[in-house]
């Protein structure tokens, strides 16, 4: 069965950097894109970012452009979140999402893990 195992997360300083991973099991992770996304307590979960199967199409959200970077290696099934420049208004429980196709996914994704939780204050 598909599985998302996000990790990285935990407690940065303003200004500090965290690179979250998820490690991805029981599909051809390489014919899929792939989804981060993060949800602050109270509040909707918020698309992050997003890239296709090969690496070379992604997106982000206007609050983490240049900042954020996201890649994937199909060789070891895991997509990242180089995340940089962190702000306290990125404190968030993000999870990793599967597309449905090979195309860079927003929101139309079908399995999503159990996140990993980033706390930046000081």
């Amino acid at each position: 069965q598909v599985q998302l195992v996000e990790s990285g997360g935990g407690l940065a300083q303003p200004g500090g950097s965290l690179r979250l991973s998820c490690a991805a099991s029981g599909f051809t992770f390489s014919r899929y894109g792939m989804t981060w996304a993060r949800q602050a307590p109270g509040q909707d979960p918020e698309w992050v970012s997003g890239i296709n199967w090969a690496g070379n199409d992604t997106a982000y959200t206007d609050s983490v452009k240049g900042r954020f970077t996201i890649s994937r290696d199909n060789a070891k099934n895991t997509v990242y979140l180089q995340m940089n420049s962190l702000k306290p208004e990125d404190t968030a429980l993000y999870l990793c999402a599967k597309g449905r196709e090979a195309r860079m996914p927003y929101h139309d994704n079908d399995f999503w893990g159990r996140g990993t939780q980033v706390t930046v204050s000081s």
